[in-house]
């Protein structure tokens, strides 16, 4: 575990991956065709609580999705990168606005697609139900499932890693 926390110590930026991490990877389709998503409220207060700590934040989907744009704007993250089939290169966009290298940052994926993203940062989390080849990839897998706290257990881990605030 000391390996996690010196990683999570070099974080300067926090990246989550939508469905299946910030959502339980459940769509919901209406009659007239309008998706809707369902997140957590206590991943969102630990998003909020790493920001607050200096931590940008950044969301990265393959999917477009309105309510995730209202859900970054919610959250005050302005670092939003949807419909990226190819995630390796959103990461190098997120580099180059950050001004960073990938070893400072921190990525929650759950599916193949997010491999490349993985096998590159700092610090590679996913959720118990991605994958095995995607869990075994990642430095740390949650405890929590997408959707139901793995995003505020990313959080918390980083936060205590840095020194910040020690949720219990």
């Amino acid at each position: 575990m000391q390996d996690i926390y010196d990683r999570a110590r070099r974080i300067r930026l926090a990246a989550f991956d939508v469905d299946g991490v910030l959502t339980d990877g459940t769509l919901y389709y209406t009659d007239s065709g309008e998706k809707l998503k369902a997140f957590n409220v206590l991943d969102g207060h630990g998003m909020k609580m790493l920001q607050e700590s200096g931590v940008p934040l950044a969301i990265v989907s393959s999917r477009s999705s309105r309510c995730v744009e209202h859900r970054a704007r919610n959250l005050g993250i302005e670092l939003l990168i949807q419909g990226a089939a190819d995630k390796s290169s959103a990461l190098d966009e997120l580099l180059r606005r950050c001004g960073i290298d990938a070893g400072a940052v921190a990525y929650a994926g759950d599916d193949l697609v997010d491999l490349p993203v993985m096998r590159r940062c700092g610090l590679a989390l996913t959720v118990p139900d991605a994958p095995a080849i995607v869990r075994h990839h990642a430095h740390y897998v949650t405890r929590a499932r997408g959707g139901r706290g793995a995003a505020r257990e990313m959080c918390d881990l980083i936060l205590r890693a840095r020194g910040g605030a020690h949720p219990q």
